[in-house]
C-alpha cells in the first residue's frame, strides 16, 4: 500500500524536476540508459530488477557530482505490441497506449529517478520519421540491401529473436521452440567501417571485456 509520506515525496520530486537534466557545461556528463520495455503488459520482476540497476548507477552519479541524463522510453512499435493487441483483441495503438500507462504508473511507483522530460515512445510519427530518414539515406547510398538469411524464429510470437533471446533453444518471452528460418530482411553493410570501427576502439575508454 502507497503510503501518505511516498505520495508527498514523489509529488514533491515532480514538482521541483529533481530528476530533469540541464545544459550545465560545469559538470562532467553521464549518460545512463536502459533497455526500453516493451509495453506488450504490465510490469514485472524482471523490469524491476533491470531498473533498479539503473536507478542505482542513476543517483551514484548524482551524489557524485554528475550531470546525468537518465531518460525512460518504450519500445513500442513491433511484433511485441502487435501480439499483445491481437491476443486482448483490440486495435495495436490502442493497447499499446494502455499499457505505457500502466507501466509509467508503476514506474512512477517505483520512485526511480527518471527525466519524464525525455520520454521516447517508438511509436510515435515524430521518433519514428528519423528512423525512415537513416534508412533511406542508407539505402539511397548503397548501405542498405536485401538478401535471405537464417534468423531465430518463435511460431507461438511469431517473431524473430536476438541470440540473447534464445534459451536451450526456447523462447526467453513464451518459453515456445525456437528454430532456424531463412527470411529476407534488410542488412547494413558495416563491414565497410570495420577498420575505423577498429582503430576507434583506441580512442575510447570502453572495458577490456565490451572490447
Amino acid at each position: 500500500m502507497k503510503t501518505t509520506d511516498e505520495v508527498a515525496w514523489q509529488q514533491a520530486w515532480s514538482d521541483a524536476d529533481v530528476f530533469a537534466s540541464s545544459d550545465d557545461a560545469s559538470k562532467p556528463k553521464f549518460y545512463c540508459l536502459e533497455m526500453y520495455p516493451y509495453p506488450s503488459g504490465k510490469m514485472h520482476m524482471g523490469h524491476v530488477r533491470n531498473y533498479s540497476i539503473g536507478d542505482a548507477v542513476a543517483r551514484y552519479k548524482r551524489l557524485k557530482g554528475f550531470n546525468v541524463l537518465y531518460p525512460m522510453g518504450f519500445d513500442s512499435f513491433g511484433m511485441p505490441a502487435e501480439n499483445a493487441a491481437i491476443a486482448e483483441g483490440g486495435h495495436p495503438h490502442d493497447i499499446t497506449e494502455k499499457n505505457m500507462a500502466s507501466i509509467t504508473k508503476q514506474i512512477k511507483r517505483m520512485g526511480f529517478s527518471y527525466d519524464w522530460s525525455r520520454l521516447v515512445k517508438s511509436h510515435d510519427p515524430n521518433y519514428y520519421k528519423w528512423n525512415q530518414l537513416f534508412f533511406t539515406r542508407f539505402f539511397k547510398s548503397g548501405l542498405a540491401y536485401r538478401e535471405f538469411a537464417p534468423v531465430n524464429w518463435c511460431e507461438c510470437c511469431s517473431t524473430v529473436l536476438a541470440n540473447e533471446q534464445v534459451k536451450a533453444g526456447r523462447c526467453w518471452r513464451c518459453n515456445g521452440p525456437v528454430r532456424q528460418k531463412d527470411m529476407s530482411q534488410w542488412f547494413i553493410d558495416i563491414t565497410k567501417y570495420a577498420q575505423q570501427l577498429l582503430d576507434g576502439l583506441d580512442t575510447i575508454e570502453f572495458p577490456e571485456s565490451v572490447r
